[in-house]
């Protein structure tokens, strides 16, 4: 039975008090929710202004335009006016600055989160171990990263990179989002092994599989939700990630995140808010993706029916 689905023989009084926890919890999602319903409206906006005009609150067709996001593919193009054919869609490709960010954001975020899925996996793997010395204390170092102020950590990452070389190169910027993205890959990963059997892995050990068929055919098919569910929080945190990137990046290294800083400080545009509407439809599917990994996770280790 639903645990917000009241019995057959509630009192007037849990009645009363269920429909008061549905409504207070109602309005603690309205409150958290509220500022991104603001924006999805806001970017479809005719007029270059941050508040509804008054043809958008009376639903006057006049009001709404896609110009914001027709601004995505045209800002920085060499001509923007010029007919839509193959040729305008590649000056789109090479010199729109949104598109330019774009592919900065997902290069980083693909190798940030490859790097950061195959090291926060092995540190999961050794710390589930109860044979594994200091355990607590490495699970504390490794997470800090998520617990320590982020402009601390980017401070530190600044001084160490420019010392090493790694400072304003691409190479330096993935390895920066990799160490915020592992310790999601670590709890994930963890979590996803809390309860694992490992007479399996032991029983295959004694029938003679080495210690990487024993992984990849018995342990990686048991974890893999979790793993692809860190992978997902690990590229989410690059892809939203500026902190870093304005201590780290060069100037021409842009991300979606660091241009729509560069565009609240320079020019205040509602393409912000176009490019804000899509990342909240971007993360709602990811988010959608780890809510199946999870459930599909706990039913491959018993912890749910179905």
């Amino acid at each position: 039975m639903s645990m917000l689905k009241l019995p057959a023989h509630a009192s007037l009084g849990e009645r009363v008090w269920h429909y008061t926890y549905l409504v207070i919890c109602g309005l603690i999602f309205l409150f958290l929710i509220s500022p991104i319903l603001i924006v999805i409206p806001l970017s479809f906006n005719a007029e270059p202004y941050f508040t509804f005009t008054r043809e958008m609150l009376t639903f006057n067709p006049d009001g709404y335009s896609m110009r914001w996001y027709d601004r995505i593919l045209t800002f920085g193009m060499t001509a923007p006016d010029a007919v839509r054919d193959s040729s305008w869609w590649k000056d789109v490709w090479n010199n729109a600055d949104w598109i330019s960010a774009a592919k900065n954001s997902v290069i980083i975020g693909v190798f940030s989160t490859l790097l950061a899925t195959a090291l926060g996996t092995l540190a999961a793997l050794g710390l589930s171990r109860p044979e594994m010395p200091y355990r607590r204390l490495i699970m504390g170092v490794l997470i800090s990263p998520m617990i320590v102020p982020l402009i601390i950590t980017a401070t530190g990452l600044f001084f160490f990179y420019s010392a090493t070389g790694l400072a304003h190169t691409y190479v330096g910027i993935i390895m920066a989002h990799a160490t915020l993205g592992i310790p999601f890959v670590i709890i994930t990963v963890t979590a996803t092994l809390v309860g694992f059997d490992h007479s399996l892995t032991r029983a295959a050990q004694n029938l003679g599989a080495t210690p990487f068929t024993v992984f990849r055919q018995i342990i990686l098919p048991l974890i893999l939700p979790g793993v692809i569910s860190g992978a997902l929080f690990a590229f989410v945190t690059s892809f939203d990630e500026v902190v870093v990137v304005l201590f780290i990046a060069d100037f021409d290294q842009q991300t979606i995140p660091r241009q729509m800083w560069n565009g609240i400080r320079e020019q205040i545009s509602p393409t912000i808010l176009s490019v804000a509407t899509i990342l909240v439809i971007f993360s709602i599917l990811l988010l959608t993706t780890i809510e199946l990994l999870r459930r599909r996770s706990e039913r491959l280790r018993g912890l749910s029916p179905g």
